[in-house]
């Protein structure tokens, strides 16, 4: 429930081109972190914020840096056109997804305020002829933003006025961040977002920030439960899993996207391929994949040709910090990342529900990721999820129909064809194929890969098989048109809870997914 005292964006005093952009968004109020971080930016104080991931840190910054150049712009003395912000984040994909959402609450001042984003090493050429044109702010790594900055594309020392400094993570044990501020003008504003505070995040503060006001909000670490329900479920078997997933994905129980978490990449696509069984689309996000490939199947998703996305928590957590640890206590990385991917969903102000599949073997893992997500006051927090596996008894042979397709073979198939795929349209390896074309007639003229053989019939239900207590709100499964080459802009919806409740004999039931 909202707080009726909460500062709403109206009353921040924000340019009227960024409130559209935050109705456009769907954004009724701010979050925690926004209403409090963005008046005292505004104010012109450096800051140090933790809030937990989703908590809406990207705006929490982007909307006062881009009302001061706003203001400057307006109100300031004519100026030379200049690098004015600069975003410093971890990775590529944080550097992508800083970007984006600087762009769309720019959406309205697009020619006042330009936003490159120089993350990409491959891109050196082009990056060099946008910071040519001094664009208002740039989001980048440290080694990237270090690289431009020693062939002086960057220059930052007379002009920088904001600095951000982006999540966790930036390592101060590598030289590129360290000189990275060497580089910086002595007087600027900065602001340093973290959802953590440890060794580095207090080095940092004591390096970029000047009088900083610690914003270290009383929050916990996953959204309450009015926004984030949390529900467990032991499965018998492994056959189990694979069937009460297949049930609740074909039988449309959930609503909206769901993100698939498993524990490898090899049953990232034993999954999709057990899936593809019964024309149910979903993508692997394979880490092993370049960036450019990743962001293209988040754009496919976006977009609607899949409704679930598979992964492992490298693809979308990032890789295990490795040498000296970063986190307290004995509870150890695999737990702690437990918490990291419930906060995948119900980020800012929308709802989201998680669902763990676990095996009798696996409780005592349960019980540990139990006893982290429930903090001080011990109250548990994954539900027990009242689900009767008899209602859904008569899928079971086509589950194992379909399991027993799914071979290691097929599994390495699919993939090589996805690799495959990658070399044809590389264009690293486009210039290669022109010099030696034999090699590409050999690529394309492969042995034909058959990951798993799909057999038509299991894409449609019978309404013999849906039990009665869901007939009525079963809907098909909707076909998905072929995903094209092209990204196209993702269309907008609104906020929902993502799953259907139905009763039975009395009892409510509310399906979910989140395999672990």
């Amino acid at each position: 429930m909202a707080d009726p005292e909460a500062l709403g964006f109206e009353h921040m005093g924000l340019d009227p081109r960024l409130l559209q952009a935050v109705t456009d968004l769907g954004w009724s109020r701010p979050t925690l972190i926004q209403e409090k971080a963005i008046p005292l930016a505004l104010e012109g104080k450096d800051l140090l914020a933790r809030a937990r991931t989703g908590s809406g840190k990207t705006a929490a910054y982007a909307i006062p840096m881009l009302q001061l150049l706003l203001h400057r712009k307006a109100v300031g003395p004519v100026v030379e056109q200049a690098v004015r912000g600069l975003v410093l984040v971890p990775t590529k994909e944080l550097a992508r997804q800083a970007q984006s959402m600087i762009q769309q609450l720019a959406t309205y001042c697009a020619r006042d305020v330009r936003v490159a984003n120089v993350s990409a090493a491959e891109d050196s050429a082009s990056q060099r002829a946008v910071l040519m044109e001094k664009p208002d702010v740039v989001v980048g790594t440290p080694s990237r933003i270090l690289s431009h900055l020693q062939q002086d594309n960057l220059k930052l020392r007379d002009s920088l006025e904001l600095l951000v400094v982006d999540e966790r993570p930036l390592n101060l044990e590598s030289d590129h961040t360290l000189f990275c501020f060497s580089h910086l003008p002595r007087i600027y504003q900065a602001f340093l977002m973290s959802a953590t505070f440890n060794e580095d995040v207090q080095a940092l503060k004591e390096l970029v920030l000047h009088n900083p006001v610690t914003l270290k909000l009383q929050e916990s670490q996953l959204p309450g439960p009015d926004q984030l329900q949390q529900f467990q479920v032991v499965c018998e078997t492994e056959e189990d899993k694979f069937l009460l997933l297949y049930a609740l994905l074909k039988l449309s129980l959930i609503r909206g996207k769901s993100l698939l978490f498993v524990n490898t990449l090899e049953r990232s696509y034993r999954l999709r391929l057990f899936l593809e069984q019964f024309s149910i689309p979903t993508c692997v996000l394979n880490g092993e994949l370049p960036l450019r490939s990743r962001c293209h199947i988040i754009s496919q998703f976006n977009q609607g040709f899949y409704d679930s996305v598979i992964a492992t928590d490298a693809e979308v957590l990032g890789p295990p910090v490795k040498g000296k640890r970063r986190g307290r206590g004995p509870k150890g990385d695999k737990v702690h990342r437990a918490r990291a991917r419930h906060s995948r969903t119900a980020r800012a102000n929308n709802p989201g529900i998680v669902l763990t599949f676990v095996l009798p073997t696996e409780q005592s893992h349960l019980d540990k990721i139990e006893e982290l997500l429930s903090g001080e006051n011990g109250a548990p927090v994954l539900l027990p999820y009242q689900f009767r596996m008899e209602e859904i008894e008569g899928f079971r042979y086509r589950c194992r129909d379909a399991m027993r397709s799914v071979t290691k073979q097929a599994i390495r198939e699919a993939r090589l064809k996805e690799i495959k795929e990658e070399l044809l349209h590389s264009e690293k390896l486009k210039t290669y194929f022109e010099d030696n074309p034999r090699d590409l007639q050999l690529l394309r003229h492969d042995l034909p890969l058959h990951p798993a053989v799909v057999k038509p019939h299991l894409g449609h239900v019978p309404d013999y098989l849906v039990p009665s207590a869901l007939r009525g709100l079963v809907h098909p499964h909707k076909k998905r048109k072929k995903p094209s080459s092209s990204c196209r802009k993702a269309k907008k919806t609104k906020a929902q809870n993502p799953l259907r409740s139905f009763k039975h004999k009395g009892k409510k039931f509310r399906p979910a997914a989140k395999p672990s």
